[in-house]
């Protein structure tokens, strides 16, 4: 990921942002141009989606070639629909849990999975599990001759210590409560697939990606604008831009084999939660007010594969920090979906 220079220092709306949010990189492009066939996005519409189908067509449109971009979801909010139709992105309307409107999706080469569901799992454990290990497979059977790369998440590894810096590929996972389980299986299953099928394959395992409108900065930078006070007891994460998030997603076709490769998708910091607040009670002019003490372990990821692999990414953590701070203080729009990243029982 090659470090963009016309990065704006503030951004200062939303169309700004998807703007920011789905500019491709030269390695992008080039990633795209290189890859056969059209590209699908299986459950398009959530937070990633978006900006993920734009940044596929961007490239595409930049590449000078002829390639589908195919965003799937129902499309429970039909302005995003729109607007992605509007950017020349081809939409389906599908309940992908649903066997025969799966079925009639369009034979794709290359295919996107991000379904899944985290928040609001509690009290939800059965269609949590249906749709985070049941509709995998369903999707793997259905695209058996297509690339598929697949999102899950770092929540599949356990709790360390944070001077060990994360976990790498190689580490072993043991997630912890139902959905992180799910997650798991979410994983399972597709290598179960992946193997038996010979599908060519690759497991993103991301945490966690930025947004103006969520993430880890923006649950961070409203308590402290709001004198709000930041429970540090799990003190450490690790974050990364989503367009870099995506830029990884767009080049980890190059990579799908099988058994699937397995990748870690995050920025090169451990971010201090303590310091996150303390920079942006700066920039606001705002005393941070803190819960409780950093434990001595976090869930942590180790993304350097991944950097070796694509690079590193584009927009730094300072940058980020300051375009939250900045949004935070317009009153910018947010997607009011809280992270939960604070959580260390796994209930979500």
């Amino acid at each position: 990921m090659t470090k963009n220079t016309q990065l704006p220092s503030s951004i200062k709306s939303v169309a700004e942002l998807d703007d920011v949010l789905s500019r491709p990189s030269g390695a992008v492009i080039e990633a795209v141009k290189k890859l056969d066939g059209d590209i699908m996005l299986l459950g398009a519409g959530g937070k990633m989606g978006p900006s993920l189908a734009e940044l596929a067509h961007r490239a595409v449109t930049a590449a000078g070639i002829k390639k589908k971009i195919v965003a799937v979801s129902r499309f429970s909010n039909q302005i995003e629909r729109q607007r992605l139709e509007s950017a020349g992105i081809e939409t389906i309307s599908c309940n992908l849990l649903a066997a025969d409107e799966l079925q009639k999706l369009p034979e794709i080469e290359n295919v996107i999975y991000m379904a899944g569901m985290k928040f609001g799992t509690t009290g939800k454990a059965a269609e949590t599990w249906a749709m985070n290990t049941f509709l995998p497979g369903l999707v793997a059977q259905k695209f058996k001759a297509s690339r598929i790369v697949l999102f899950s998440t770092g929540n599949v590894y356990p709790l360390t210590p944070v001077k060990l810096g994360g976990c790498s590929e190689n580490d072993p996972v043991n997630p912890t409560g139902e959905y992180a389980q799910s997650a798991l299986g979410r994983e399972r299953i597709f290598e179960y697939f992946n193997r038996e099928l010979k599908i060519r394959g690759t497991i993103i395992r991301l945490n966690y990606a930025i947004d103006l409108r969520y993430g880890i900065l923006l649950d961070v930078a409203q308590k402290v604008f709001a004198r709000q006070p930041i429970d540090l007891m799990m003190g450490h994460v690790n974050v990364i831009w989503q367009g870099d998030a995506n830029a990884v997603v767009l080049q980890a076709f190059e990579i799908a084999e099988t058994p699937p490769a397995i990748l870690n998708v995050t920025g090169p910091e451990t971010v201090s939660i303590r310091q996150l607040a303390k920079k942006f009670g700066e920039i606001m002019q705002v005393e941070p007010i803190f819960a409780n003490n950093e434990a001595d372990s976090a869930l942590l990821s180790n993304a350097s594969r991944c950097h070796q692999l694509f690079g590193y990414p584009a927009v730094t953590l300072q940058q980020m920090i300051e375009w939250v701070a900045h949004w935070v203080k317009i009153g910018g729009l947010t997607l009011a979906k809280p992270t939960h990243y604070e959580t260390r029982d796994g209930k979500f």
